[in-house]
């Protein structure tokens, strides 16, 4: 029975790095969960991988070269895929203080960017591709790089 208690318990040390607020459970003290995981951080070891859907957001962790396992920083299963509520994650995780390389999918990494969601017309964050031209598609094998990330010019809506 005392083992059974040990293993429902065994999380009580890592609460305390934690903290719930709009909806988002987020590690708000990123170096003593991993003091207290026994994990060296060094955050140019380390890279933030974020996911979000319809219903959820969520922030990982990850060890460059994947020798230590991830580590779970921000969940929401209420907030839904929105600047807003990835800017509020990145805040509540200390994004600014540590910089971490950051991994996702592009759809992530354009909402990241500030750029507009859904039937985006320059959708490309790296050039300026435009998708509603589609006589140029298969023809047209180099597009402009993007010189900068503008609101308002681009489908760009924030300011990063």
């Amino acid at each position: 029975m005392s083992q059974f208690l040990c293993i429902v318990k065994r999380h009580e040390d890592l609460v305390q790095f934690f903290k719930m607020e709009w909806g988002l459970v987020a590690c708000t003290d990123i170096d003593g969960l991993l003091q207290t995981l026994n994990i060296n951080h060094n955050p140019l070891e380390w890279r933030l991988f974020t996911d979000s859907s319809k219903l959820s957001l969520k922030a990982l962790l990850l060890q460059n070269g994947n020798n230590l396992p991830s580590i779970p920083v921000g969940h929401s299963v209420h907030n839904k895929e929105s600047y807003k509520n990835v800017k509020i994650l990145m805040e509540a995780i200390n994004y600014d203080k540590f910089k971490w390389q950051i991994c996702g999918d592009l759809k992530v990494i354009a909402l990241l960017l500030g750029l507009q969601q859904g039937f985006t017309k320059y959708c490309c964050f790296i050039c300026e591709w435009d998708s509603r031209a589609w006589s140029l598609h298969y023809s047209r094998k180099d597009w402009p790089a993007r010189k900068s990330l503008e609101p308002g010019i681009m489908n760009v809506k924030f300011n990063h």
